[in-house]
């Protein structure tokens, strides 16, 4: 009998362990494989929505979005950006320039690149302006490549590099509806045909990633830095404040609009939960888990 329930509470041991565990696993597994941040420069929500891009509709038919997100103050690209990938404001990441001005050094303050980098992530950023240069920490990113301002290019190049080396996150920036928009104006007919071309473009991406046969595990966000208006942008109105946030892919919720506020800081947070990256708890980004099943 004493020989019998030893060997019982054994049994039960081991069966408790393994519950542990399994359920530990559950609990540490990624969200996703891969994120890609795809951020469309100036990209406003009323210009977009009244442009030709069946491919972003798609994703805001088949995921999750909000054309109500809100940039940063000021809302300009470098700052705007520097937010979208440290998960901080700009009283924090301490980039208060727009320009490219290699005196100024680097982004001070951690990214989702290097935070991703401290869980042996491989990281890659394709951006179409110089002054992302700034955003480039030593040892945080795998890959980072300035091509020319035109999506077809970068798409091009982006794709490339997806089916080779299938990195755990992307930063993929098209910089040509902000300076079509300076050049034309925001919701010229000008600036809806670039963002028709990003739009290719992402379709670009989209067949890469099936290509490289990580579609089930991969969330892809798109998103802006600004909006804008006549031919500028950096104020504080709707025009130019509100961003596109749309996400669509693994585990995202079809067909929802997205009701709470999100901010472009929350991007970064996004990427870092969904890779089940520790999100460092000075951040002021939070994931955006609504959008989320």
């Amino acid at each position: 009998m004493i020989r019998d329930r030893r060997i019982l509470t054994r049994a039960l041991a081991l069966a408790f362990a393994a519950i542990l565990l399994t359920s530990a696993a559950a609990w540490s597994a990624p969200r996703a494989k891969h994120v890609f941040v795809v951020s469309l420069d100036g990209a406003g929500p009323p210009y977009l929505k009244q442009s030709n891009m069946p491919n972003v509709f798609g994703f805001v038919r088949d995921g999750a979005h909000s054309y109500h997100a809100r940039t940063t103050i000021p809302s300009v690209t470098l700052i705007s950006h520097a937010s979208m990938i440290t998960g901080v404001g700009p009283e924090k990441h301490g980039v208060k320039w727009n320009s490219h001005s290699p005196e100024k050094g680097v982004v001070s303050v951690p990214t989702m690149f290097s935070e991703a980098k401290k869980s042996k992530l491989s990281t890659a950023m394709f951006s179409s302006k110089s002054k992302f240069a700034h955003f480039y920490i030593p040892g945080s990113l795998d890959c980072m490549v300035i091509p020319s301002g035109d999506p077809a290019t970068a798409a091009e190049m982006t794709a490339t590099h997806i089916r080779r080396f299938k990195a755990n996150l992307y930063l993929i920036h098209f910089g040509e509806p902000d300076a079509v928009g300076h050049g034309h104006g925001w919701g010229s007919p000008e600036q809806k045909a670039s963002l028709a071309r990003c739009d290719e473009a992402i379709g670009v991406i989209i067949k890469a990633i099936r290509d490289a046969r990580i579609a089930g595990e991969s969330v892809i966000i798109i998103t802006a830095d600004h909006g804008g208006h006549d031919k500028t942008h950096g104020g504080l109105s709707d025009r130019d404040m509100e961003i596109p946030w749309i996400a669509w892919g693994a585990g995202v919720k079809k067909g929802f609009e997205i009701t709470n506020a999100v901010t472009t800081y929350d991007t970064a947070a996004t990427a870092l939960w969904l890779l089940d990256v520790p999100i460092p708890n000075e951040w002021d980004g939070k994931p955006v888990t609504s959008a989320f099943n």
